[in-house]
Parts: structure tokens; sequence; C-alpha cells
């Protein structure tokens, strides 16, 4: 249940929200915005809106289970960030401390820091010219440069992977401010490869010296064997309704409920709600008593990504990277697995049951453009199986559920018990699904996907109660 400051009865507790007050008390108006832009990624948009003291974020994070009186962190990379040091000794932090444990503890986005770094930079002459070049694209009541950067991102001009619009004005106004873009840009590079081909290399040798008997797979001993996700969206506006897909959903919950996963489905969510969900799930402190974590997508999709609810694509890449070494700690070391049923293509598909999970079709087949391999991060411990191949459909009957879905749920209550890995489990899913047709003539076909980055099996243990499902 969300949690509270007020209603708390522990004393321990009490005197941490005083704390907590005290700390509201000493910040200022322009404080308070600071710390709403640089949880972004962490709160709604709607919920910050509503916002207008630090105490309120306070406990819109501890509803969230971002911050208790046992981990208080968070608060103090805030205060860190916007330079209210003075204020760390309330909850027991040193500067010292703070930037010690940034480099394992790190919540706030390098994204998110470097733009406020850059708000705090720009002068108020600056912001005139700003508002000047981009009069165009933005409204006239933006009042600050924190303000601006909400509205592009909002509008979907502006994001972690989309800098253009403020280097296009920052390339003729400030070399200073361009210089700080770049180094961002460098950085984030240099982050990808340091984790990519050092933490991962370094965490599968160390596996292998310390443990050369288990090193074929992976553990699964946690009695939390961990968070499962399903995004399930079959209501949009304009494009098709997604019957069938509440079949699937269905399946999936029960199958990994058996395996003793915690199951949680959100249906028909928007984008803004999905990157939500998935920043949240990031954060949450069960993976680390966890052994594995999987996200199922059911939803219309196009090539190399996916619609939310309220018809805007989310790249497959960008969900997978939520979940990488850097931003989740938590899963270092541990299987991620990732289901996806969305078409990837506009393929036409012929039959009165069935529908495919496209936006829109065409009358011609199209050749696989790509694999699915490009999709997930570089490091290790990835594993994303695909309902269909790059550029082709992928079918879902309207009463029966989905050809590729149905038959990874049936599989795994069948294989599990014999002690089968995934990889295996998917190959044989593949060749199930490959003997489906969708004409008489069986010349239009289904062929899913796996692409993965796994170091070792995955290999659930078989649960209690065979005969449960």
């Amino acid at each position: 249940m969300p949690r509270s400051c007020i209603n708390m009865e522990d004393d321990n507790n009490l005197e941490f929200c005083q704390k907590l007050l005290f700390i509201n008390e000493n910040l200022g108006h322009d404080d308070v915005e600071a710390l709403k832009f640089l949880c972004s990624d962490l709160i709604s948009l709607k919920n910050l809106e509503s916002i207008d003291s630090a105490y309120k974020l306070f406990e819109k994070l501890m509803c969230e289970d971002l911050l208790n009186k046992e981990n208080c962190f968070l608060v103090a990379e805030l205060l860190f960030l916007i330079k209210q040091q003075y204020l760390l000794h309330q909850i027991g932090y040193t500067k010292e401390k703070v930037q010690k444990e940034r480099s394992t503890k790190r919540i706030i986005s390098s994204y998110r820091i470097m733009l406020y770094n850059l708000a705090e930079e720009i002068t108020t002459e600056d912001f005139d010219h700003i508002k000047f070049l981009l009069k165009k694209d933005i409204p006239k009541t933006v009042k600050s440069f924190l303000s601006l950067l909400r509205y592009l991102e909002k509008q979907e001009l502006l994001s972690e992977n989309n800098l253009e619009i403020l280097e296009n004005v920052f390339k003729s106004l400030s070399k200073s401010l361009m210089k700080r873009i770049n180094q961002y840009k460098t950085e984030k590079e240099e982050e990808k490869l340091s984790v990519a081909s050092g933490l991962d290399e370094c965490l599968w040798k160390t596996s292998l010296q310390e443990n050369p008997e288990e090193a074929t797979q992976y553990e699964m001993t946690s009695k939390h064997r961990g968070l499962c996700i399903i995004f399930n969206n079959f209501k949009f506006k304009t494009m098709n309704f997604r019957k069938g897909s509440c079949k699937d959903e269905g399946e999936l919950k029960s199958v990994f409920e058996w395996l003793g996963f915690t199951v949680t489905a959100h249906k028909n969510k928007t984008k803004e709600e999905m990157e939500n969900i998935l920043r949240l799930c990031r954060n949450d402190p069960k993976h680390q008593e966890s052994d594995c974590f999987v996200c199922c997508i059911l939803t219309h999709g196009d090539s190399g990504c996916v619609f939310s609810s309220d018809e805007k694509s989310i790249a497959i890449k960008e969900i997978l990277n939520y979940f990488t070494a850097k931003q989740c700690p938590g899963l270092i070391n541990k299987p991620k697995l990732f289901f996806v049923q969305a078409c990837q293509g506009k393929d036409e598909q012929k039959g009165v049951l069935l529908e495919a999970d496209a936006r829109s079709v065409n009358n011609s087949l199209s050749v696989p453009k790509n694999i699915p391999q490009m999709y997930i991060p570089t490091e290790a411990d990835f594993l994303l199986g695909m309902a269909t191949v790059d550029g082709c459909f992928a079918v879902r009957h309207i009463e029966k559920g989905s050809w590729y879905i149905q038959a990874l749920c049936h599989l795994l209550k069948r294989l599990v018990p014999r002690e089968e890995d995934i990889l295996t489990i998917l190959t044989i899913v593949n060749n199930d699904v490959s003997k489906q047709a969708i004409d008489e003539k069986g010349e239009m076909k289904q062929m899913p996907q796996p692409a993965f980055t796994l170091r070792k099996k995955v290999i659930f243990p078989v649960p209690s109660d065979v005969s449960l499902l």
C-alpha cells in the first residue's frame, strides 16, 4: 500500500518526517522547481504538476516506494545536485558521502542532470534569445528554461536520444552550452562501451572463477523468483481493437505465477504511463533479492517499436535499456527476459478469425530487413523473444489468443518440468508457430525470432505442484 509520512505511529518514522519537513522549510520556490524537474523520470508529469512544495514531492516519492527512512539516498542526491549540501546532515549525509555513493546508487539519470546543469548556466539574456529562436515551437507562456525543457519533452521534441533541437539553438548561441551537450554525448557512449565490454566481462569471469560448477546456468535459488510485468494494450484511438489479447494476458499471468514470479498486468497504458511504470520497476528494491526479471508486451507494433494505447511509438531497445546494469543495478548478472507480441511490419493476413498486430496492413509480403539482435543492449544477460521477424506481421486469433504467446505458455508448462532451458523452449516455440498457416495453401506463415546475450542457461526450477496448471 502507498505509504505516507502522515499516518505513521513509529517514533523513527516520525523523526524522519520531521527532518524532511525541516528540509522543506529551508527550500525556496526555485529549489522546488529544480527538484521536480530532476524527478521527471521518476514521477509522471501529471502528478508533478500538482506538487508545490518539497514536502509534497517527498510524500509522492514515498508513495512510489522510492524513499523511506531506511533508504533516503534519493533526497541526498537531489540536495547535492541543487547545491543545498548544508541540509545533508539532516539525513545523515555529507557531500563526500553522496559523491562516493553516487558511483553505485545514482538514481537521477545523466540526461536529466545535463539538462538541469544547462538551465543553471543559461543567463536571462540567453533565455530570451532561445525563446526568440524557438518561438514557432513553444508557447509565449513559458517562463523559465526548465519549463521550456518540460514543454519540449511533452511535445516529444526533446529526449535522451534526441537533442537536435537544443544543438541547433546552442550552435549559434553559446559554445560553452554546446560543449556541455557534446560532453554528455561522449560520456554516454563511453558509458555504454564500459558497461558492455567491461562490467559484464568482469562479472562473467568472476562467476567462472568462484563457481565453476555453477557457471553453466543462472542461479534460481531465491525465495522470490522475480517480477513479471505485462503490458496489454488492446484499446486504441484509431487502431484496431486487439481481440484475444486478454486471453494472452491471462495465460502469461497464470504461467509466470506458477513459475514463482510476482506478476502485475497493466492494461491500455499511454506512452507516459508505460514509461513511468518502467522507471518505477527499474528502481524496485525487490530486484536485489530476485533471480530473474520478465516483461511481456502485447500491443500493435511496427519495425523496431511497439505502440502505447495513445498510439505513440516506443522503441523496443529503449524499453530494454531501462534494465541495463547501469540503470538497474539490482538485476546485474541476472537474466532479463522480454517477450513481445506485436507486428514488426504491415503485411496482409487472411482468414475470418485471424488478425494482424499491426496498425495497418498492405497487400504484399515484405522481406525481413533486420533481426531483433539490433534491438537489445550490447551488454550481457538479455533475451528478447519476438513474435515475428522484422518487417512481418504477428498473428492473433480473436478468440484463442496469439499464436506466439499461446505456444510460449503451452511449452513452458510442458517443458519446464523436464528441466529444459529457455532457449530450447523458444526453439520449439519457433517450430510450432512456423507449422501454422494463415491460408489454406500454407503460403503465408509466421516465424518468431529470439535474440539474446545470455551467458548461461536459464532453467526455471520445477514448481512444487506440477499439476497446478
